[in-house]
């Protein structure tokens, strides 16, 4: 069963920063695409980085390319997402993903994958 556990949500300033964590297993982390998502209130849950060992580099959403870096320690079982120069519109419940190491597949939602509860994040002055 694979388990994941978010963090680091909050409330922050427009133009703040935020550092999510996803922790699980190094195994999970090792053997699975882990990937960042957010779902606003009325929205579509979207993709916004993913990371896997199949690939060098990873996959990023248009929208946060420039602002969110994601990384990740084996080691610790750990997947980060670095979020800065934050704006309200980012202001959404944020869940990480393990699936497929296809990230591109992942990130876009065209694969099953294990969830984790998630964490809020607001942006508001």
């Amino acid at each position: 069963q694979v388990q994941l556990v978010e963090s680091g949500g909050g409330l922050v300033h427009p133009g703040g920063s935020l550092n999510l964590s996803c922790k699980t297993s190094a195994l999970t982390v090792l053997n699975f695409g882990i990937g960042w998502f957010r779902q606003a209130p009325g929205k579509e849950r979207e993709g916004l980085a993913c990371i896997s060992s199949m690939l060098p580099y990873p996959w990023y959403a248009d929208s946060v390319k420039d602002r969110f870096t994601i990384s990740r320690d084996i080691a610790k079982g750990t997947v980060f997402l670095q979020m800065d120069s934050l704006r309200p519109e980012d202001t959404a419940s944020y869940y990480c993903a393990a699936g497929s190491q296809d990230v591109g597949r992942l990130c876009t939602l065209r694969t099953n994958a294990y969830w984790g509860q998630g964490t809020q994040v607001t942006v508001s002055s």
